[in-house]
């Protein structure tokens, strides 16, 4: 005889069907019925009836619905946050049991520019230490892709609080100009106030709070008017072009200071700034780390540590 999988979620648990709740967890994930349809290889119809019948089941509205797609309600998201939690629970169980060996393995996420110029260059360091835990990388420079459930552990810039989050400093830093050794050459002497005058790179930050370019000068009481220069969305490929001597750009130091150290960029002028966010490492409080990810974690922060210090700035 076949078990429906609805009665069995209903008389023991008190819970909608599993299917209507996995339908919602990739609805509410995507933030799109078209999206978690195609994840799930069903209409979108069918995701948006399971939707409403979900919502006439608890009596509330789940999602708010308008031409741009769809985003959850306060009872959505409070929802949501239980709902994909309990499935990680569950999926990190079940690789577990599959492999005999639980909890090697830690999803991190993090930009791009930290993953190449911070994380990268330090690998090394944990997997002599820790050979028997590997690392899955999530690099993502909208780090509201870091709220995925499959993720363990995020660094993300220390602004606001997120819901259903534990956060630790990671470190503060400190923000001055560099450029490459021929540019710095061609241009000596830099001086503060010639700044303006030479080419710019800017970086147009996903995060709003990010110091620009006028930011730093005005924080530096250097004077300006319009700034030279190009643009790029990427950091790690504006610091490339400041390495190519294309223009000046701002360095932080805990991503530059390893490319200082090779002679690839030099540190020109003497003005500097404290970065006014800094860094903090994440998780969900309501997914408990895993002993793998506990020791990714305090790694993370000794290096931090180590940093910190020869930027002259506390972590």
């Amino acid at each position: 005889m076949q078990i429906k999988e609805a009665a069995i979620a209903r008389k023991f648990h008190g819970l909608p069907p599993l299917t209507t709740l996995a339908v919602f967890e990739a609805a509410a994930r995507s933030a799109s019925f078209k999206q978690a349809a195609d994840e799930l290889n069903v209409t979108t119809g069918a995701v948006s009836r399971q939707i409403k019948a979900l919502e006439d089941e608890l009596g509330v509205r789940l999602f708010q619905r308008d031409k741009s797609g769809v985003n959850l309600t306060p009872p959505g998201q409070d929802l949501f946050s239980e709902v994909a939690a309990s499935f990680a629970r569950c999926a990190d169980a079940i690789r577990a049991v599959k492999s005999e060996r639980a909890f090697e393995s830690v999803t991190f996420a993090c930009t791009d520019a930290f993953a190449t110029a911070w994380l990268m260059p330090r690998m090394p360091d944990f997997w002599s230490r820790y050979p028997g835990v590997s690392i899955n990388y999530f690099v993502s420079d909208n780090v509201r892709d870091f709220r995925n459930t499959e993720i363990d552990l995020f660094i993300r810039p220390a602004t606001g609080a997120w819901p259903n989050e534990e956060t630790h400093p990671l470190f503060e830093d400190l923000i001055y100009p560099v450029a490459g050794p021929r540019f710095a050459e061609l241009h000596d002497p830099i001086k503060a106030d010639s700044l303006k005058d030479l080419p710019l790179l800017h970086i147009d930050w996903s995060n709003p709070d990010w110091p620009l370019w006028q930011d730093f000068l005005q924080a530096t009481s250097v004077s300006f008017h319009a700034l030279r220069g190009v643009r790029f969305s990427k950091y790690v490929l504006m610091l490339s072009a400041a390495e190519a001597d294309q223009g000046i750009a701002l360095g932080w130091h805990s991503l530059v200071h390893p490319l200082i150290q090779q002679g690839k960029l030099l540190r020109v002028t003497t003005l500097s700034m404290r970065d006014p966010i800094g860094f903090c490492i994440a998780w969900n409080r309501k997914k408990p780390l895993s002993n793998a990810a506990t020791l990714f974690k305090s790694w993370l922060i000794e290096q931090a540590t180590e940093i910190a210090q020869t930027s002259g700035v506390a972590a």
